[in-house]
């Protein structure tokens, strides 16, 4: 007997109560939907960097969350290290950046390509740096802490 490619379907019994939902609009963030590049606020840095504000706010599942898209351009100098109380995942999407960090009392450096994800813990003392040779382009996704 040929068998169906389609999953089969499952109805509930009388006694079972459907699993409970969040509804979609739930948090701060409100429900699901596109953010269109264009329509992203920009600010211009001092050193001609550039950053677009995507998302900041809370999810339905009570995690704060601050989700910006950031652009710095070669030879720019970057922000000075700083320590943030939250935290942060660096999504590179162009260019090379050098992640400076302190571990163990120590700064150390490590580099990171397009297609590279810079995990920075709660209370890491960092900066990042364009040391390629196009304008670096990175998404930086905050979460809990003093990620408003």
């Amino acid at each position: 007997m040929p068998q169906s490619s389609q999953p089969p379907s499952r109805t509930a019994p009388a006694n079972e109560s459907p699993a409970p939902s969040t509804p979609a609009t739930a948090g701060t963030l409100g429900p699901a939907r596109v953010i269109a590049f264009d329509q992203m606020p920009t600010r211009t840095m001092a050193n001609g960097g550039e950053s677009r504000d995507i998302a900041h706010g809370t999810l339905a599942t009570g995690e704060t969350v601050n989700l910006h898209q950031s652009m710095q351009v070669v030879g720019a100098t970057p922000n000075p290290a700083h320590v943030i109380q939250h935290s942060e995942f660096i999504l590179v999407r162009e260019g090379e950046l050098e992640f400076q960090h302190e571990v163990a009392g120590k700064m150390v450096s490590e580099k990171a390509g397009p297609g590279s994800v810079i995990y920075v813990a709660f209370g890491t003392l960092h900066t990042v740096k364009n040391v390629g040779s196009v304008p670096a382009r990175y998404f930086v996704i905050a979460v809990g802490g003093d990620a408003k």
